[in-house]
């Protein structure tokens, strides 16, 4: 069997004579050599060319990676360092801190940081403590106070519903012992302490405290659970003349007269009901406070239609409405109409500076209508003077000059008018009028006028 394989795999003499005679066949082994070797050759030099390309790349990632670990650990050294500097820096200060006496400690406190107030606000003083902007040393509202202010009445939660009517309850409580008590005082000229208090009611000291204490705690949680709706509404009156501290300030005053009023039986909730009290009691101090000539709370009522009105016209007509519109619009009449916008005018300083450089005063760009007060008392000597050279003269030839050159009202008249008037002729004026002038100009009468006229 392998002699007969042998046989029949190997070429026979006439396919080997055959294969020698023709070219094509002998060259296309030939060539496919030559392209074997030249594959062999293009791998062989492509082997060591891919290795490099390898190499390269996998050393710039480990660089890449080395350079990006020194820089984190740079970044972290200087972090390490920023933090370690002010706490080693301020160790000392700690301890001189400490080594303060307590004397001094207090008015440095003081000085150096907002101190949160706490207002008590009531009809009677007794009780509505409620949070206080916080102010600093000097009592001067800064922008840091209000936003550490709005972040604390952030933190109260709001009361639901049930709380409401629970808290209502017993402000109503406390407001019937505030009578008992205002009723005593009344009639016994004193307020009464807490044991005569707790007798009136009929209670035990200790009860009375008890109930006393959950009244005015109650009115306090109803007050600071809303003061977030008093700022809501300050916003709303700000650049009116009062400051925005002022404008909070003023509006829990109403917020804790709406506390004091509420009655939950009514069935709406307490804040649709304290919204009308805290905007009062803010555009009654605006109205009262804002300006420096204050205006009757009606004025004011009627200046605020006006600008509501011209607003309104104003989008209407897509213009300016004039006086007549705005008037008819409101039925009233001009006259009233500009009297009003007259008296909402506010008040300049003359001190106001002007200028880039606000060197010259808005006082010096003004025309005086008064005379310089020397030329007004030398007037005044004058006319003094005059009324007693005049008093030596009998009483026609008196009124005649007066009437003549208008030293009453300071109209001259002519001598037919003067003559009308005495019931004569005008040359019996002109006599009359010249005998008195001869009078005038003796030395004994005139040397007193002189002296003006120099």
């Amino acid at each position: 069997m392998p002699a007969a394989t042998a046989k029949s795999t190997a070429p026979s003499v006439e396919e080997t004579a055959t294969a020698a005679q023709s070219p094509d066949l002998i060259a296309e082994p030939a060539a496919k050599a030559k392209t074997t070797k030249a594959k062999a050759a293009a791998t062989t030099d492509a082997k060591p060319a891919v290795k490099a390309a390898k190499a390269k790349t996998a050393k710039a990632a480990v660089a890449k990676t080395t350079k990006a670990k020194t820089a984190v650990k740079t970044t972290k050294a200087k972090t390490t360092k920023a933090k370690a500097a002010p706490t080693t820096d301020a160790k000392p200060a700690v301890k001189a801190t400490k080594a303060k006496p307590a004397e001094d400690a207090a008015p440095a406190a003081a000085a150096t940081s907002a101190v949160a107030v706490t207002t008590t606000v009531s009809k009677d003083g007794k009780a509505a403590k409620l949070p206080s902007i916080k102010i600093g040393p000097k009592g001067v509202y800064t922008e840091d106070s209000i936003r550490v202010y709005l972040q604390e009445i952030g933190r109260i939660r709001l009361l639901r519903p049930d709380e409401e009517i629970e808290l209502a309850r017993k402000i109503a409580d406390l407001l019937h012992l505030e009578e008992i008590a205002d009723q005593f005082e009344e009639d016994n000229g004193k307020y009464p302490d807490n044991r005569e208090w707790a007798t009136l009611v009929d209670m035990p000291p200790i009860k009375f405290r008890r109930r006393l204490m959950l009244g005015r705690r109650a009115k306090e949680k109803m007050v600071q659970s809303n003061l977030r709706l008093v700022v809501s509404i300050a916003k709303k009156y700000m650049n009116r003349g009062l400051s925005f501290q002022d404008l909070i300030q003023e509006g829990s005053l109403g917020l804790i007269r709406a506390a004091e009023k509420f009655d939950h039986e009514k069935g709406y909730k307490f804040s649709t009901y304290a919204t009308w009290w805290i905007r009062q009691a803010i555009t009654r101090a605006i109205a009262d406070q804002s300006r420096t000539i204050r205006l009757p709370v009606h004025l004011y009522e009627t200046i605020s239609r006006i600008k509501k009105t011209t607003k309104v016209l104003s989008q209407e007509f897509g213009r300016k409405p004039t006086e007549e519109e705005i008037a008819e619009s409101m039925e009233m009449t001009i006259e009233k109409l500009r009297f009003i916008a007259k008296s909402a005018q506010l008040p300049i300083s003359l001190e106001t500076p002007i200028g880039k450089e606000e060197d010259s005063r808005l006082g010096d760009f003004i025309e005086a209508d008064i005379e310089n007060p020397d030329q007004d008392v030398a007037k005044n000597l004058l006319r003094e003077d005059l009324e007693g050279v005049l008093a030596t003269l009998s009483p026609r030839e008196r009124d005649v000059l007066r009437l003549r050159y208008g030293l009453d009202d300071g109209r001259m008249k002519t001598l037919e008018e003067i003559g009308q008037i005495f019931d004569v002729t005008r040359e019996r004026i002109r006599q009359i009028e010249a005998k008195a002038l001869r009078k005038l100009r003796h030395p004994n009468r005139n040397g007193v006028l002189k002296e003006y006229i120099k």
